[in-house]
């Protein structure tokens, strides 16, 4: 039986697609492996937001490419983002590969496969959600991601995902329960919404309780929320339900008026500081994540300056900054004053500096407490994992110790001892 390796690039959204193919495959009898020196099938889930990205899924697919060359695979199969913005582009540029399998193309992939090198002699018994058959070698089993929809009806000017992922579209509440019981059921402690804006669901609080109360997950986790959207019901149940992390991932992109009109986004400056003291105020201890980009074009010296002052003023607990990319097909493309990349550079420097003070004194607060740990990993005998307010393989992490022996996805009380740049150490067993 022909055997398919299948690796995933980007974000935690295509993260699930990749897992969605991976069942789907096993669900009709298909043998997925880890190994790509053993597939006969190669399929590669690219990633084409932003040029480093689209480089990234290149560099990947001529990597993988040499496994056809050699022999060893009879097929190399590009899907996802890059697939579907650059399709006949690449088609000239990669002649070794067999398929292309756009983002709204997914449910074709075992026929596609099946087309390449045939149908497998067994097949496998179907399950209530094939997703899950993509869990047993998931190197994270105790984090479930959960796409509640997807696409984006923003628009924003500097973004292709309306363009790759086409409008917005809400999955159904029921299908999203019934996969988070499912994928609690299938080992999964942490659930992890996500979403090209989660807080856009139309009731999300109430889909929040009902998660909460159904599911058995120990840990809910809100991603990529805009703050637009952010409602007062919102707040109130990161507040009230017990499982969901005290935390918020929040991408403002920006501080000033002038600069978030020009990308499309909504808001001001201070609409925003608004917000954020509600949802310190309401939320105790929250942690707050935020994106923010430098150098879109027309952002004066000032308008940077401003943002830096903004960041310093809110401190957010985390934060990642990306510069502007000029992505072809965006109105921001096309705009007057764009940004040298080397003053791009600069900021970014800058801006990423002045947070790295404010994390390293916030990650001292932590130091003597003790703090609920949900363990990731062990690496020489020394335990990997997060805190509530640290998103998986985007945040913080803690390295502790511990007398007794600890599994994958336990949670366990650690007493903070120490910070080594971003992360903190601690160890289980020690108490005031």
């Amino acid at each position: 039986m022909a055997k398919i390796y299948l690796l995933s690039l980007g974000c935690d959204k295509n993260r699930v697609d990749g897992e969605t193919m991976v069942g789907a495959l096993r669900a009709k009898g298909y043998e997925v492996i880890n190994n790509p020196e053993q597939a006969a099938v190669i399929i590669i889930n690219t990633c084409g937001f932003i040029k480093d990205a689209v480089q990234e899924s290149i560099d990947t697919i001529f990597e993988l490419a040499e496994y056809k060359k050699s022999g060893a695979c009879r097929a190399l199969v590009i899907v996802g983002c890059m697939a579907e913005r650059y399709k006949d582009e690449i088609k000239e540029t990669i002649p070794e590969a067999d398929a292309f399998v756009g983002v709204g193309e997914y449910e074709k992939i075992a026929a596609i496969i099946e087309r390449l090198v045939g149908k497998p002699e067994n097949t496998a018994k179907n399950v209530g959600l094939p997703r899950l058959m993509a869990r047993d070698d998931s190197d994270v089993p105790h984090i479930a991601y959960v796409k509640i929809s997807d696409g984006c009806d923003n628009h924003c000017a500097y973004c292709t995902i309306p363009a790759i992922r086409g409008a917005y579209k809400a999955r159904p509440s029921q299908e999203i329960l019934d996969e988070c019981r499912l994928l609690v059921e299938a080992g999964a402690v942490e659930l992890v919404l996500v979403a090209q804006d989660t807080a856009r669901y139309e009731n999300l609080p109430q889909l929040l309780r009902d998660i909460a109360a159904t599911s058995g997950a120990k840990w809910i986790r809100l991603m990529y929320a805009y703050p637009e959207h952010i409602t007062p019901s919102l707040i109130s149940a990161l507040a009230e339900i017990p499982q969901m992390c005290k935390y918020l991932d929040m991408p403002i992109q920006h501080s000033e008026a002038s600069v978030l009109s020009r990308m499309g986004r909504r808001g001001a400056r201070r609409e925003l500081e608004q917000l954020i003291r509600v949802l310190r105020d309401r939320v105790p201890g929250i942690a707050l994540r935020t994106t923010v980009m430098v150098g879109f074009p027309g952002e004066t010296a000032e308008d940077f300056k401003n943002l830096c002052d903004f960041v310093q003023e809110m401190k957010f607990d985390r934060m990642g900054a990306f510069p502007y990319s000029q992505e072809e097909g965006t109105r921001a493309a096309l705009m007057p004053d764009q940004i040298s990349d080397e003053i791009k550079q600069k900021r970014l420097n800058k801006i990423m500096q002045l947070q790295q003070k404010i994390h390293f004194k916030k990650q001292r607060k932590y130091v003597g407490k003790t703090l609920s740990v949900i363990v990731d990993g062990c690496v020489q005998g020394e335990y990997i994992g997060r805190t509530q307010y640290d998103a998986y393989e985007a945040d913080a992490v803690v390295s502790f110790s511990s007398v007794v022996p600890l599994a994958v996805g336990q949670i366990c009380d650690v007493r903070i001892s120490d910070t080594v740049d971003y992360d903190l150490v601690g160890c289980v067993g020690l108490h005031e």
